[in-house]
């Protein structure tokens, strides 16, 4: 097994002991409608919309992220559903009622295990989402739309393409330049529909940061868009059976996509969103889910450059609705009857007590040398050399940072990010 080692090539020196303190952290969830999941835009129903936003509210959260579904806003290529974006629009002000704040995700696309495609995309009408130039057009459009509608919301984030639309590549297949391509032709559109002071960002299942050879990049998630966006999940690499559910690899795993995340990034101080977490049962049995949720949140809050943490979700799957794995029943915050589960109450009292003191994050002064190719990518992922590394740093009580290769010799570079000391495999 690779062993971590003090490099004599590249060092960079720290000269200020003052931490200055850093911004406040934003808590927020993935609003999932307690009746009848995402379905309910079919009959939207205000007054249960409400309902399932005052009980996040009392959390003491203050966003949410919200999702209706492509097939919906825009069932045929040049029809963008009027009725379907004021729903949209109309959930959002609803979300500003209870005090919350609302990022909007455009294409659905993938939620929870099902992919949701307009029919002019499919069948004989088949057309790949990512690479035919109208299909490609026809999203442009729907994001415009989306972004004149909901500007000027006081309480928008922005608006985001769509949710890990990376899942969708199995069935439209897609190389990295044609993915940077798609990413930045939609992301010029997300912007032109809204206004300057709203983000616009791009999400990307972990699979883009682990997966050998998998067209969506580490590069483009880390460098595209207003910020960055992971979505650590415990299941990937099969972390959670892997390493255990009570393990330093769990406990650590967000702040450790934190961390691989901001080492792609061009930008020393670009931000980055922990933008979906979650204890999915049985890879964490509800017993441990409170204290999972506990640890997650105050390891990534040591973090410089954290820009919030969302959880994945608010309100479990009811169990009425079939062909969904098992774990997509047990992700709530709340159950599918409305009640707050042990985690909501974790959540809750951590985001209360690292709301209640000022905070601070000391650079992290020793950095693990990331190199790989992108066919091998998954040595930073679960199982992977580079991954236990850094995590049997971590358990030593080293804060590592990630410092990619071709910068580990960059004076100014290291100096930006606060190392001081560079550690490379053996």
């Amino acid at each position: 097994m690779s062993t971590p080692h003090a490099s004599t090539a590249s060092t960079a020196s720290t000269t200020s002991t003052t931490v200055p303190p850093s911004p406040p952290l934003r808590f927020g969830v993935n609003y999932t409608p307690r009746r009848g999941w995402f379905h309910s835009w079919h009959d939207f129903d205000p007054a249960h919309a409400r309902e399932d936003l005052a009980q996040i509210a009392a959390l003491g959260l203050d966003h949410v992220r919200v999702f209706h579904l492509w097939p919906l806003l825009q069932p045929n290529r040049t029809l963008i559903r009027t009725t379907a974006v004021d729903q949209l629009v109309h959930l959002v002000d609803l979300a500003a009622e209870a005090g919350l704040d609302v990022l909007v995700d455009g294409v659905q696309g993938h939620l929870s295990s099902f992919d949701f495609y307009p029919e002019w995309t499919r069948s004989w009408h088949h057309r790949n989402v990512f690479t035919d130039p109208e299909a490609i057009e026809a999203q442009t459009d729907l994001l415009r739309a989306l972004g004149r509608a909901l500007d000027g919301r006081p309480n928008l984030i922005g608006l985001q393409l769509g949710n890990e639309l990376n899942n969708l590549v199995e069935h439209n297949p897609v190389t990295a330049g044609e993915v940077d391509h798609y990413l930045d032709t939609l992301l010029a559109a997300a912007r032109e529909g809204l206004g300057g002071d709203h983000l616009v960002t791009h999400s990307a299942f972990d699979a883009a940061w682990y997966g050998d050879d998998h067209p969506f990049t580490p590069e483009a998630s880390a460098r595209k868009g207003d910020l960055t966006t992971v979505h650590p999940w415990v299941f990937s690499g099969d972390c959670a059976r892997r390493y255990g559910p009570r393990s330093p690899q769990v406990l650590h795993l967000a702040e450790y996509g934190v961390e691989l995340a901001k080492a792609y990034a061009r930008d020393p101080a670009r931000a980055v969103w922990v933008q979906e977490t979650g204890a999915p049962e049985p890879h964490i049995p509800a017993a441990d889910a409170p204290e999972f949720a506990r640890a997650t949140l105050l390891n990534a809050a040591g973090c410089a450059g954290l820009w919030g943490v969302t959880w994945w979700c608010s309100h479990d799957v009811d169990r009425s609705l079939a062909d969904y794995p098992e774990l997509e029943y047990t992700l709530g915050l709340f159950d599918s009857t409305g009640r707050a589960k042990p985690i909501a109450d974790a959540l809750a009292a951590t985001v209360a007590e690292l709301r209640a003191k000022p905070r601070s994050t000391p650079p992290r002064s020793t950095a693990l040398v990331l190199e790989c190719t992108p066919a091998t990518r998954s040595v930073s992922g679960p199982g992977g050399g580079f991954f236990e590394a850094w995590m049997r740093l971590r358990t030593e009580g080293i804060r590592p940072a990630v410092v990619l290769a071709e910068r580990a010799e960059d004076t100014a570079y290291l100096t930006a990010r606060g190392v001081a000391d560079v550690l490379r495999m053996s």
